[in-house]
């Protein structure tokens, strides 16, 4: 995965702790989100962790061209100073698969990397809802609603919206964890969305998950 970060020793010590994982291999830094696309194109990672504010390019811009214009693009996952940021808010809406905060420990950043890599998304429901009542267009999306989700389907997306991964999805409805895949994906193919991300975006801009729903 590469590091897209404009912030030096940020971005190396991204690379240090994410370089020093097993399972995961740095292939590539760049300091500017004009230098990810052609970085991506010729290295193909599976995941690129991106800085939102990044000088000549932000990482929103470069998230939505990454996704508009690469074959089978990488797993994005934005790198910020900062959990309520309407910058965070455009990356997410561009197509980011998730969030992750610069002060979070080694153990945490290599974990988001690997939950990114495997599909899950990251991100802190506090985080979209705020943004999704202020800036969200209830006509933008498709509302689940007119969606024809299932009754089973509207409670996972409900509970996806909260944050829950899969494995606690499975946990709090008391099923097993191949029935949660299958009810996301049936989720996100009805909604028309990339990914988990997008979906949580899609049900609190939509009014489907009021605003105010508390997090775990």
């Amino acid at each position: 995965m590469p590091a897209e970060d404009d912030e030096p020793l940020v971005r190396a010590g991204l690379s240090a702790v994410l370089g020093a994982q097993p399972d995961i291999e740095v292939v590539g830094e760049a300091a500017d989100g004009a230098a990810v696309l052609p970085l991506v194109r010729r290295l193909r990672p599976d995941v690129v962790a991106m800085d939102v504010r990044m000088p000549l390019m932000d990482g929103i811009e470069a998230t939505r061209l990454l996704l508009r214009t690469v074959p089978g693009p990488p797993k994005i996952l934005v790198v910020t100073t900062f959990e309520n940021d309407e910058y965070v808010y455009g990356a997410l809406r561009a197509g980011a698969d998730g969030f992750l905060l610069k002060r979070s420990r080694p153990a945490e950043i290599a974990h988001a990397v690997r939950l990114i890599a495997e599909g899950e998304s990251l991100l802190f429901p506090a985080a979209v809802r705020a943004p999704a009542a202020e800036y969200g267009n209830r006509d933008a999306r498709a509302a689940p609603e007119r969606a024809e989700l299932t009754q089973r389907e509207s409670a996972v997306l409900r509970l996806m919206a909260r944050g829950l991964s899969n494995a606690e999805i499975a946990a709090e409805l008391v099923v097993g964890a191949e029935t949660v895949k299958t009810h996301v994906s049936a989720v996100l193919a009805k909604l028309g969305a990339r990914d988990r991300t997008q979906a949580v975006i899609a049900a609190y801009e939509s009014g489907f998950v009021a605003p105010s729903v508390q997090a775990r």
